[in-house]
This record gives C-alpha cells, sequence and structure tokens, in this order.
C-alpha cells in the first residue's frame, strides 16, 4: 500500500530523503491534475473484458472467471463462468435497477442498482459508478465541501506520483494518487498523460473504501459486433477511437466490513458494442424472482 503524503508543506516540496523529482513541468493544482486524469481517458466510455475474480471476505476466499462489460456512468455486466464455459451467475445493472440470476442457488434477485446489491457478486459494497470508472482505470472524485481551493490540494511525493486530497461533502476525504507516464516525463504538464496509480475515500475518520490500481499498458479498441447469420446490421463500438492505457490488476477493499475483491484483466478491449438490453435482464424459466432491498446507509 503506498503512503498518503498530506504532511508536505508544499506542493512540490521534496522531504530531503532519496527518491523521485517531479517532472520538469509540474501539474499546478489539483484542479488541473482532475483535468488531466479525465483528459487521458476521453472518449473512453466503457471496457470489456475476460477476466479473474478473486475474493477475499468473512465466507472465506472464492477465485473464478469473469466476463465483464462495463460503460459509463453505472452500467454493469458481469457473468461468473463455470471451469466448463457455463455462466454460473450474471449480474446485470444499469444504474437504477440490479438483476442477479444466480444457478448455484436457482434464484433470480431483483432490486435497486444500490452498491450492496451490487456487493452480492462482487463482495464489496460500492456504487455502480465509483466500481464503473475503477474498472476505467479511472478515479471517482468526491463531490467537494464548497468552492475555495483548500476544498482540493495538491502534493508531489518522492516515491514518483501525485497526491491530490479531496476534502468532500459530509465529512469525507479522498486521496488519488496520479503518476505521468514515463514517457511523458519531461512533456509540458498540459500534455502529461496521468495513471491512477490509488485511491482512499474515508468518511468520519473511517475508510469506505480503498482501490490500488496496477499493471497498466495501453488496450485496444473493440471491434463492431456483426451478426454470423448476417440478418442484423453490425453494432458499432461504444464510443471513439480509445488507446489509453488500462491497468490490468485491480484491488478493491472494503476495510470496515473485512471485504474485498481483485480483478486481474487477461483480456480487454476498449468501448465494447453494446446490444439492446445488455445491462437489464429477464428472469431465467423456472427460477423463481426474489425481491431485495438493503440500504447503503
Amino acid at each position: 500500500m503506498r503512503l498518503p503524503l498530506l504532511l508536505l508543506l508544499s506542493p512540490f516540496a521534496l522531504c530531503g530523503c532519496p527518491g523521485r523529482a517531479p517532472p520538469v513541468s509540474p501539474i499546478p493544482d489539483a484542479h488541473a491534475a482532475i483535468e488531466r486524469m479525465r483528459a487521458t481517458a476521453a472518449g473512453c466510455n466503457g471496457v470489456q473484458a475476460s477476466a479473474k475474480i478473486d475474493h477475499f471476505g468473512k465466507e472465506g476466499r472464492i477465485r473464478g472467471d469473469l466476463l465483464l462489460i462495463v460503460t459509463m456512468p453505472a452500467n454493469i455486466r458481469m457473468d461468473i463462468v463455470s471451469p466448463f464455459g457455463a455462466s454460473i451467475a450474471t449480474l446485470t445493472s444499469d444504474g437504477e435497477s440490479f438483476g442477479l440470476s444466480d444457478l448455484r442457488d436457482k434464484k433470480f434477485y431483483v432490486g435497486p442498482a444500490s452498491a450492496c446489491n451490487i456487493a452480492r457478486l462482487t463482495t464489496v459494497p460500492i456504487p455502480g459508478h465509483v466500481l464503473v470508472d475503477l474498472l476505467r482505470g479511472q478515479a471517482p472524485v468526491l463531490v467537494r465541501n464548497g468552492p475555495d481551493e483548500g476544498a482540493m490540494q495538491i502534493a508531489w511525493s518522492s516515491h514518483g506520483y501525485y497526491v491530490v486530497t479531496i476534502q468532500g461533502t459530509r465529512d469525507a476525504v479522498e486521496e488519488i494518487h496520479l503518476a505521468p507516464t514515463d514517457e511523458d516525463w519531461n512533456k509540458p504538464w498540459q500534455e502529461q498523460r496521468l495513471r491512477v496509480l490509488d485511491v482512499l475515500v474515508k468518511q468520519q475518520g473511517l475508510v469506505l473504501y480503498h482501490a490500488e490500481l496496477d499493471d497498466h499498458s495501453p488496450a485496444p479498441m473493440a471491434k463492431p459486433r456483426v451478426d454470423p447469420d448476417g440478418i442484423d446490421p453490425p453494432i458499432p463500438p461504444s464510443g471513439p477511437t480509445c488507446n489509453a492505457e488500462l491497468p490490468r490488476k485491480i484491488h478493491v477493499e472494503v476495510p470496515g466490513l473485512e471485504e474485498d475483491v481483485q480483478f486481474r484483466y487477461d483480456e480487454v478491449t476498449w468501448n465494447p458494442p453494446i446490444p439492446p438490453g445488455l445491462f437489464k435482464q429477464p428472469a431465467p424459466p423456472g427460477m423463481p424472482t426474489v425481491p431485495v432491498t438493503c440500504s447503503d446507509r
């Protein structure tokens, strides 16, 4: 885990200990850093991946293969796949409604797209838009507590990244670690592409969630989806051309609930084609529907 450096006295002061100096053209403030982060992945609206998922929680460790598609702002589809290639659980969420068909207990769960419902598959109760951002290699950004400059701060860590701190509403604080790519280290700050390395969100001093993003490399664009029978027209990618980097390892934990999950992308593409109804699912035939409600408070 990277160490937070919130006690630096000036944005780019070095502590005198050995480490990496900031880029030749350092990003001047926290607002600019967030804008550079977003510009780095401009047009990169969604991700399709085959992945490994590794759960750690109170009930022990569960590992499996996963097919996922996520698109902004909070559209999610995840299929847990058996060793024989069959889907054994499918989660869908369009930001409003949630569905989970679970062939293991032969039930179809439906309810609001709340963080605690999404956690029924991912184990970590974080909102859908937060999960989508992290799986896209982006940092969700807290709503700030007022427009004053003190609500956002930036410092340079001698470990080789910017530390952006955001004072949010409801006594929440977020810390984001952003690192320029090596190729951009000597470029003007306006041209630096930034990797998200770490996101930590606290509320009233307690950690709500912590995410680490590693093993970044560029990802290709998805190709159009073509009907093998030639009946339906091809479905184009869901966004413009994008070849930004993506982290291949994403680790999200909720320490207060002793839950965490790791995603490791095996194959991944940007902006996949989205067939109609992908993020909603009907009740599977013969499977009872179980309404579920839970509170994120």
